[in-house]
């Protein structure tokens, strides 16, 4: 690995990242701000793409094509849809999907594209260095498949037809979309995801605490993960 990449969506999912370093520098491009810093030894971009798939895609092709990243993690929040996934649990996925994606009127499946393909996986080593950091940290990280789209789903009906159609665990707006770039441009990825509204939520619950306070825990396993990388 040359240089390594580390995505979110939101500010809010990176800054808790940036405090880890100093000599942060920072490059504008494409109406967005990308942080580069070496650590031991390793470079990294750091950048968040703001919400939905377009702006992650973008992201993620600009961190591979013009800063030359390799490997790329991504880390931010997730809503739940497997029923045993609670809020503040942390998922890693396999494969991702575009539950929003529909030409089902031709023929195809949901979530397809002729040439393309349902699913996209995620690297398998790298979920497996994550798994190994998370058995060392004494905290559970479970695996499973992630369904993307550009829109914030609240609708049970909505839920149960993404779970039906595509056995999906968790839902957010940014995922498959850069791992199809990922995997169009052969550069190993992965996806974690804090789990932030389960079917039992609190209505009383703070998003924007939480948001903080996840971001905090995520970044502290991912500084673990780039070590076992590095």
């Amino acid at each position: 690995m040359k240089k390594l990449a580390i995505m979110g969506a939101m500010v809010e999912e990176i800054e808790p990242l940036l405090e880890y370093f100093e000599n942060v520098k920072l490059t504008e491009y494409a109406n967005n701000k990308y942080y580069e810093v070496n650590y031991k030894g390793l470079d990294i971009v750091i950048a968040y793409s703001k919400i939905g798939k377009v702006f992650a895609s973008l992201t993620a092709s600009t961190m591979i094509e013009k800063f030359g990243c390799d490997t790329l993690l991504f880390s931010g929040v997730a809503g739940a849809i497997n029923p045993k996934l609670k809020i503040g649990d942390m998922i890693v996925a396999n494969k991702l999907c575009q539950h929003d994606l529909d030409i089902t009127a031709f023929g195809h499946p949901h979530g397809y594209v002729p040439e393309g393909s349902v699913f996209v996986e995620s690297s398998k080593e790298l979920r497996e260095v994550a798994k190994a950091v998370a058995k060392e940290m004494g905290i559970e990280v479970i695996e499973g498949t992630i369904a993307t789209g550009d829109q914030f789903v609240h609708s049970s009906e909505k839920k149960d037809f993404i779970e039906k159609t595509f056995q999906a665990d968790a839902l957010e707006m940014e995922g498959a979309s850069v791992a199809v770039v990922c995997n169009a441009l052969n550069v190993p990825f992965f996806i974690l995801r804090a789990i932030s509204d389960s079917a039992d939520m609190d209505a009383g619950f703070d998003f924007d605490e939480f948001l903080k306070s996840s971001a905090k825990i995520s970044a502290d396993y991912l500084i673990k993960i780039v070590d076992k990388l590095n």
